[in-house]
Order: C-alpha cells, then structure tokens, then sequence
C-alpha cells in the first residue's frame, strides 16, 4: 500500500469539503438539528415526570454517540458517490491506486469528519443543555471505536450495492442508518422492541454499545466479556461486508457497469 496515494486521495476530498460550503452540513447543521430535537424532548419529558430527568442524559449521549457511526459511514459512501456524481469513477479506476489504498483513504477522512461532528456535537450539548459526555469516563472510547468498526461495515455494505445496482441504491447510504438506529437500541433498551425484533437486535454490536453507554451513564462497571464480544463480531462484519463489496465490485468491473458514471 502506498500511503503516499492514501494521502493524496484524503487531501482530494479534503479540498471538495472545504471549497462546498454545503457540505458541511453534515458536520455541524445536522449534528445541531439532532441535539435541538432529542435534548428538548429529554427536557419536556423530565419537565413532565421528575423520575425521568436521566432520560435526558440518555438521549443526549445516544444522538452523539450514534452520530459516530453515522459520520464514519456517510464520509466513506459518500466518498465513492462523490466519484459517481462528478463522472470520475472510470478515471479512478485507470489510475495506480488500488482498491485497498482508496478504502483506507476514505476510512481515515471519515475518521477526520467524525472528529468535527463530534467537536460540534460536545460543544452544542455544553452550550444548550450543560451536558458533557466526556464526564461520562474513559469507557466511552472503547464504545465509540465499535461504532466507528460497524460503521465502515455497513459503508462497504452499501458501496457494494450502489456499484451493483446503480444510483437508486443510494437512498440505502441514508436509509440503513436509521435501520441501525431504531435496532440498537440508541435511547432505549432493546427489550422495549417489539418482540420479535428483539433477537435480531441482541445479534448486533452496536446493541452492545448503547447498552454499555447507558451502564457507563448510571456508573456501572465496564463490561469486558460483552466488549470483546462485541469486537469481534464487529471485526467479523467488516470482514463479511468487505467480501460482500469485492464480489460487487467483481461484478461492476465484469459487466461494465462503470458506463453508467462515465
């Protein structure tokens, strides 16, 4: 791998984020509307019910912790739609650099994005409802790094699918997100599901992980054997969806679906 290729491909979308000043939506507008919502409803609910003042820090910890995930896989899925969009795919794929080189690329500017999102998201939850999540402890580290592994899973997942069937498979950029949302359990535990989505929900890591937020909340011990539990199982998604997308992209290459973006 030639990491100088890696770096000039983060630089690329780098320039693309800072010269669209709309683009950054998704690091400070939404992260805001989120907090807005979700922390003014933990205040209403508190405001209603004073044995139900915790769900506000619930709720607030939930939104920032789930918008880890949701940078990491919107930055890497939105980096192979930016090729689709500008007609740049076919000339990526003439170029030196390999797929592995491009993934890790897009990877670590997801991670960049999730650090601004995050940065907005502590600062807006401090400024308008006194909440900080780091006082929560160093076991919100392990929690968010789970995320960051499900959210490139699910990324690959649906680079996968939007190289095989086009661009109407990339409502699921979006979509799948809030699939994983509603699932794991982001403000509730997973038991209030209805019943039969409770067992898909207790197969997911990131069930794991806002469970363990909520512990980490009411000070309760980290729980070591459901963290590498939880490891791996996420170490073992990555590597499904990563063969799931190479398949695909098998597939993109071998029946020329790339004249669809050039």
């Amino acid at each position: 791998m030639n990491l100088h290729r890696v770096a000039v491909i983060v630089r690329r979308h780098w320039l693309v984020l800072w010269r669209s000043p709309h683009r950054w939506f998704e690091v400070g507008f939404w992260p805001l509307m989120d907090v807005i919502l979700w922390g003014s409803l933990g205040v209403f609910v508190a405001a209603q019910d004073s044995g139900s003042r915790a769900g506000t820090a619930y709720l607030l910890a939930g939104i920032v912790l789930f918008h880890v995930l949701f940078q990491v896989q919107i930055t890497a899925t939105t980096g192979v739609m930016e090729e689709t969009w500008t007609r740049n795919l076919l000339n990526i794929l003439t170029t030196p650099v390999t797929e592995l080189e491009y993934t890790v690329a897009v990877g670590f500017f997801g991670l960049l994005k999730t650090l601004l999102a995050m940065a907005a998201l502590t600062l807006t939850t401090i400024v308008l409802f006194g909440f900080d999540l780091s006082e929560v402890g160093w076991s919100v580290i392990p929690v968010a790094w789970i995320l960051v592994l499900n959210g490139w899973a699910l990324a690959l997942v649906v680079i996968g699918l939007i190289l095989r069937y086009g661009q109407s498979a990339e409502i699921l950029t979006w979509g799948l997100n809030y699939v994983v949302m509603a699932l794991s359990g982001v403000f509730f535990p997973v038991e209030s599901l209805p019943p039969g989505l409770r067992g898909l929900a207790s197969l997911l890591p990131t069930t794991w992980a806002f469970a363990e937020l909520r512990d980490a909340l009411d000070g309760q011990p980290f729980d070591w054997p459901g963290f590498w539990l939880a490891l791996g199982s996420s170490l073992l998604l990555i590597a499904l969806s990563g063969l799931f997308a190479t398949h695909l992209l098998r597939v993109f290459r071998r029946r020329g679906f790339v004249t669809r973006y050039s």
